[in-house]
């Protein structure tokens, strides 16, 4: 549900977090983005960061350059002034997977969770259009969603000590890729050979918020050649 006023809450002696919902949807997470967008682009005085989520924006403020109920107001007035229209465009990538086998150790699992077939699995999760929820967790890891119903699947009950760069997983609704090699506990049903974190780039991440990813099938022999 949209909240009809934003929910403030306050985390610690220099941050706000600003409630605007209280469930993962593509509304809420817009109106996320509308509020990061216009703050980024009107920085307050003594606002130093901004972490946007599924549902609410972390405000990372200095308390010596403004007042909790200073920003407060002004978070209020910028709200009433946002313009949708103004937001960018967002983008659209389409990545390349190799499903199944040695980079997709899950994807039998998944299927059978299910009543599926691996190729049925493959075909659900590269049916839809994902909206990149927001970034986080390690460095560019994407949360897309929502993966179809029939493919919703839970967490792996015991989390894997190291999940490689470019796995593509599945936990419940979520579907997400893991930018660099980390443990981790989603699904595992294919791996991409795209970059999507390189720290010496600008931006460093592949996605931001607000993307729209397509994921289509490629052979293990076409991600063998795909340029490093």
């Amino acid at each position: 549900m949209l909240y009809e006023k934003p929910r403030y809450r306050i985390m610690g002696d220099r941050a706000l977090l600003v409630e605007l919902g209280d469930e993962i949807s593509p509304g809420i997470n817009q109106k996320v983005r509308e509020l990061f967008v216009g703050l980024e682009r009107n920085l307050l005085p003594g606002v130093r960061e901004l972490v946007p989520t599924y549902r609410s924006l972390l405000v990372i403020y200095d308390p010596l350059q403004i007042t909790l109920p200073a920003l407060q107001s002004q978070i209020d007035a910028m709200r009433s002034a946002l313009d949708p229209s103004a937001l960018p465009q967002p983008r659209r990538v389409k990545i390349p997977v190799v499903y199944g086998g040695a980079y997709g150790p899950d994807l039998e699992w998944v299927a059978r969770y299910h009543g599926l077939t691996a190729d049925d699995v493959i075909r659900h999760h590269t049916s839809p259009i994902y909206q990149v929820y927001m970034i986080g967790f390690t460095p560019g890891y994407p949360y897309m969603g929502e993966v179809p119903a029939a493919i919703a699947t839970p967490r792996r009950e015991t989390p894997r000590t190291h999940v490689p760069r470019g796995s593509v997983g599945i936990a419940q609704k979520q579907t997400g890729i893991y930018p660099v090699a980390s443990p981790g506990g989603w699904q595992i049903i294919g791996r991409t050979p795209v970059t999507l974190y390189n720290p010496a780039g600008w931006p460093p991440t592949l996605l931001e918020m607000g993307d729209l990813v397509t994921f289509y099938a490629i052979t293990a022999e076409e991600l063998a050649q795909w340029p490093a």
